[in-house]
């Protein structure tokens, strides 16, 4: 079967086409996959507040104190309800989950307000660190009062990443590991 000059060109023209056309088609109806992460990056990254919160027995905390370390961090009330237990079961669990890597990373409580959560309801969670400050105050100002997420400091006190505390903490374990193979600090 011969073909005609028209018919070679048009064939050599639609191989050149085809990868622009396909290109087109997967950029406007192509569906993207979900990023990897469970959590929330936030971008750009807050700066972890430098206020001084007071310990429980008084003495003063800052989270300039676990720079070098990774922290997770939930902010709740004084009170330490029933959703403020959920988180810290659950960065407990994932803490312990990490195997050889848990120590890299700190867990605290920051607590709006004087009132610092009953001492028997936080003997579950031995390590934990609990700090109270004025209202308001938290890890940056833009989540200062977020009593719905927990949230990572990175070793350079960047918050750089935040999950609800009402997703499985299986999403949270798995990102900590990503970050915590792929790290080089803390």
């Amino acid at each position: 079967m011969k073909l005609g000059a028209r018919a070679k060109l048009a064939l050599i023209a639609a191989i050149f086409a085809a990868p622009i056309v396909a290109s087109y088609l997967a950029y406007y109806y192509g569906h993207a996959k979900p990023t990897a992460n469970h959590g929330e990056l936030l971008l750009p990254p807050l700066q972890a507040s430098d206020a001084a919160f007071r310990r429980p027995d008084g003495r003063a905390f800052s989270l300039a104190e676990l720079r070098g370390r990774w922290v997770l961090v939930a902010q709740d009330g004084g009170d330490c309800a029933k959703r403020c237990i959920e988180k810290l079961v659950a960065m407990r669990q994932v803490r312990l989950a990490l195997g050889r890597d848990a120590e890299r990373v700190a867990r605290v409580l920051l607590v709006e307000g004087d009132r610092a959560p009953d001492a028997a309801r936080l003997a579950a969670f031995p390590g934990m660190q609990v700090a109270a400050g004025p209202k308001g105050s938290g890890l940056d100002a833009r989540a200062a009062g977020d009593l719905d997420h927990v949230y990572l400091v990175d070793p350079n006190g960047n918050v750089m990443m935040r999950w609800r505390s009402t997703d499985d903490p299986k999403g949270m374990l798995l990102d900590l590991q990503r970050l915590l193979r792929a790290s080089q600090i803390g």
